[in-house]
């Protein structure tokens, strides 16, 4: 259930129009609800300001369809992630409106969310775009204002540095790059924005399916750069988002 959810809810009974004993029906479920195979955690967005998301990898079609209407169920918005083609069509068929985004390999109900502040999602090259994209679509369901640049690895540093004054923009950078991973450093040393570094698994053999960029990002030189895991673009978003939301709360003014 997510908090607006409970707040409505609450409101209801507050105002004569719903009767305690049927909000305690809604509550049935609460704070897991258990299926074939799965074990949903529905108290998650109250907790922590996100409902639990579906990762696909793994789970059939139906094991991901079913737990992705089941989240449907107290509304969005709702992420499944590292989707197959087979897994946004299960999903699409169980939960009519959900919005299949293959690029980034998910798919997405839409909720009302309150915007939380804006920040840009960088990818070094073309081939790190579905990680990039993952980033981009989570931050975007999740109520932040995105901006993506893509292709401006530190290959042809001009292309960065012709976006530099829309980059002090942003409040939050996600930077994805594999091979070296050298574009959240120098990033860093442009900007004043916290980066986010996503290391992908993209490069030839002695990137190691993504350890040496990892490496690289862990060893930055620039300070302000934090790392998430190898290809998680949805963590690097989850992280962006809270520290948006925190800023929001602390009172800091939002562009």
């Amino acid at each position: 259930m997510h908090r607006d959810a409970l707040v409505e809810l609450l409101g209801r009974v507050a105002s004569g129009e719903l009767s305690p004993a049927a909000a305690v029906e809604s509550f049935a479920h609460l704070p897991f609800r258990a299926g074939p195979g799965l074990l949903l955690d529905t108290h998650r967005a109250m907790r922590t300001g996100e409902a639990e998301a579906v990762f696909c990898q793994g789970k059939t079609p139906a094991q991901a369809a079913a737990a992705f209407a089941a989240l449907a169920e107290s509304g969005g918005p709702v992420l499944a992630t590292r989707a197959t083609p087979e897994h946004l069509e299960a999903i699409c068929r169980a939960v009519p409106r959900a919005q299949a985004h293959p690029e980034a390999r998910m798919a997405v109900l839409a909720g009302q969310t309150p915007r939380c502040g804006s920040m840009a999602v960088v990818c070094a090259g073309t081939s790190d775009l579905p990680v990039a994209e993952e980033a981009a679509v989570t931050a975007e369901a999740l109520g932040a204002e995105t901006l993506r640049l893509c292709d401006v690895g530190v290959a042809g540093l001009h292309r960065l540095l012709a976006h530099l004054e829309v980059l002090r923009q942003a409040e939050v950078i996600v930077a994805v790059a594999g091979m070296e991973g050298a574009l959240p450093s120098v990033i860093a040393g442009l900007v004043g924005a916290p980066v986010i570094a996503v290391p992908t698994s993209v490069g030839y053999g002695a990137a190691f399916g993504g350890l040496a960029p990892l490496l690289a990002m862990l060893n930055s030189c620039a300070p302000g750069v934090s790392v998430v895991n190898i290809d998680n673009g949805f963590g690097a978003a989850l992280v962006a988002v809270r520290v948006l939301r925190s800023r929001t709360r602390g009172g800091a003014s939002v562009r």
